[in-house]
């Protein structure tokens, strides 16, 4: 069975057969292999070109630029998404800018791997969804790829193919998850499609993308529970879901979206970050100023409470998002 963090270690395998990738990143030496094991092996068959870091991520972010700059396409690997704010400054005032600072004369392919999000009992600094304060920076691609997507090839993609610096976001709780096999234009009980590009947007219809009542858009580890939302929907309520699972958040290809929307005429945009400036709320913007024809009924936002993320698990349960609320959502008026 191939998983989510089987596709990616696969496909960091893959990629440093590059003699010009090279991954850094704290406790990602084997045996440790890396907090959630994306890195096993690694080091074994590749040691002069993965580099264990001390516990400085502006530091260690700022030299994989330097090393960007000069040809190479580094990884790395930021432990808990949380940590990413460390690195905001390299990010927006270096990393995003030097392409237009020096007149196209250098890029920055970097990719920035980051374990993000809750709902493992971690707390408050360690359960975040930060991603959404990096939506506003000009010059860089956040991807948050599913079970639905091939996380590996995704990554792939991201390192060797785009020259923008590319924050790569995976949830951590999906780590463990099957990936989604396609078979004969279904996926489970849905009917699938997938756009051709290189950062897919993956849709699925229970009633093969003839009619809907409801848009349901989702990324990372929202997905699962937005199809989970979507079956329920079905059984209890004989509502038909859409669900809209893009892998890359920004920029977001909005056409799926809309080729939904004008089958359903209701919107529903989920994240697992606070709604407060989020994505849901920039999504919900431009199909409101662009499209507001489509709609029949305001757009719903499902999103965490405005806490920091409880140990508790109780607790954190009540603060993020569930598939409930997508539900909830879905067959408001």
């Amino acid at each position: 069975m191939s998983t989510v963090v089987k596709s990616l270690n696969r496909a960091m395998h893959e990629l440093l057969e590059d003699p010009r990738v090279v991954f850094l990143g704290e406790d990602i030496l084997d045996p440790y292999g890396g907090a959630f094991k994306v890195a096993k092996g690694l080091s074994t068959q590749f040691p002069e070109r993965v580099i264990t870091t001390p516990i400085a991520e502006a530091g260690f972010v700022g030299i994989a630029a330097g090393m960007a700059m000069r040809g190479m396409r580094p990884i790395v690997e930021i432990m808990f998404g949380d940590f990413l704010m460390l690195t905001a400054d390299q990010i927006l005032n270096h990393i995003a800018k030097y392409r237009w600072m020096y007149n196209d004369q250098v890029e920055v392919p970097i990719v920035i791997r980051a374990a993000m999000g809750g709902r493992r009992g971690y707390g408050p600094t360690h359960s975040q969804s930060v991603e959404k304060h990096f939506l506003g920076m000009p010059g860089i691609v956040i991807l948050a790829p599913s079970p639905f997507h091939d996380p590996g090839s995704l990554l792939k993609t991201a390192t060797l193919d785009d020259s923008r610096p590319v924050l790569f976001i995976e949830n951590k709780l999906m780590y463990s998850r099957a990936l989604k096999n396609e078979a004969d234009g279904n996926c489970g009980d849905f009917s699938i499609r997938k756009t051709d590009s290189e950062y897919t947007t993956v849709s699925l219809s229970y009633d093969t993308f003839q009619s809907a009542d409801v848009t349901i858009v989702a990324y990372g580890g929202m997905a699962e529970l937005a199809v989970e939302a979507a079956e329920m929907l079905m059984i209890e309520e004989e509502i038909f879901a859409e669900v809209i699972i893009p892998s890359s958040i920004k920029p977001l290809d909005y056409d799926p979206i809309i080729a939904s929307l004008e089958r359903s005429q209701k919107l529903v945009v989920c994240e697992e970050a606070s709604k407060a400036a989020g994505w849901g709320s920039e999504v919900i913007s431009r199909i409101t100023k662009d499209h507001f024809g489509l709609l029949k009924s305001a757009p719903q936002h499902v999103g965490a409470l405005e806490f920091p993320i409880a140990n508790t698990v109780t607790l954190e349960e009540k603060i993020l998002p569930q598939v409930k609320d997508i539900f909830d959502a879905a067959i408001s008026k």
